[in-house]
């Protein structure tokens, strides 16, 4: 019997990572599943963080399944299958990747008879999804329009931003099936297991690509790029002790004063009185108390980041 695979994706910082830990806890009992961790940097934090709670994780990191990764994706989900014989397996893709490409890859005739897709969800930020829209088009709607299932998150925090969204989404995929409640009240079985529909969508709209160059959707202007040539990313390692203050004070500075653009930020750091998670998107910064232990580390992804000057600001005295 092939194992069943549900994929979460959703561009950076959109909440994948909450929704899996919802996913496991209520939907998932007692069967044995095994997370695919895929971030876009050396190390994953998200991984880190979903171990502590007892979850089987596999990492495929320095890269995107959808990129250059595609082929170590493939023999990763075969070793998995045969190592584990999992009930369930779940993939986290980057928030920079592609879900066609992560769906291609899963459907390669290797894996093929051994799992099957059985969802493709993707959340979507209700107060940024225009943005990501606007500046990212190529991934952003790559990610909407391969999905069965979308889930807007934040909405409870930006309910008068939930119509808008809602149109967005409808104009990329209109067969998809939209949750805009908040995250603690949905419903992870309806969500998971309801009859999924293939998508098969031809919608153009005219946007603006990562290069800056307009155009439309399905062009041939040449601009299929993927996550390795438009973002970067930035990995500090840092023993560092910070106070929530001082963290705070840090990425307030990195936001207003960095150069390039700071996309996404997520770290376990060390404070006085242990760990700190933090987990930051362009305008919000949560900082909370984690358990996790190992090697603090910090990982940063943008476009056009100076390594040099990030490392200063989180490891150097200003």
């Amino acid at each position: 019997m092939a194992t069943d695979i549900y994929i979460v994706s959703g561009f950076l910082g959109a909440g994948k990572t909450t929704l899996i830990q919802k996913l496991i806890k209520e939907a998932f009992i007692d069967e044995k599943v095994v997370l695919i961790e895929n971030d876009f940097g050396e190390i994953s934090v998200d991984a880190a963080l979903l171990r502590s709670g007892g979850v089987e994780v596999k990492e495929i990191n320095s890269g995107c399944i959808c990129c250059s990764l595609s082929g170590d994706f493939v023999i990763a989900l075969k070793e998995i299958l045969s190592q584990f014989s999992p009930d369930k397996i779940i993939i986290e893709p980057s928030g920079v990747g592609k879900l066609s490409d992560i769906v291609k890859s899963c459907k390669d005739p290797r894996v093929a008879s051994l799992a099957k897709i059985k969802s493709k969800i993707t959340v979507a930020d209700v107060k940024r999804c225009k943005m990501y829209l606007d500046n990212f088009g190529e991934f952003f709607e790559d990610q909407i329009q391969n999905a069965d299932t979308i889930v807007l998150s934040r909405a409870d925090i930006y309910p008068d931003k939930i119509y808008d969204a809602v149109g967005l989404i409808k104009k990329l995929n209109s067969k998809s099936r939209i949750f805009s409640e908040s995250l603690d009240k949905i419903n992870s079985n309806e969500l998971l297991f309801h009859k999924s529909r293939h998508i098969h969508v031809k919608h153009s709209i005219s946007n603006e690509c990562a290069c800056g160059h307009q155009h439309e959707h399905n062009c041939d202007c040449g601009h299929d790029h993927s996550a390795d040539e438009i973002f970067s990313t930035v990995t500090i390692h840092t023993d560092k002790l910070f106070s929530i203050n001082e963290l705070k004070d840090k990425v307030n500075f990195m936001e207003q004063n960095a150069s390039g653009t700071i996309l996404r930020a997520k770290g376990i750091l060390r404070s006085e009185n242990g760990y700190l998670n933090l987990q930051y998107i362009p305008g919000n910064i949560q900082l909370t108390k984690c358990t996790v232990e190992g090697s603090p580390i910090l990982c940063i992804i943008g476009k056009n980041l100076s390594s040099r000057e990030l490392e200063y600001i989180f490891s150097g005295e200003q």
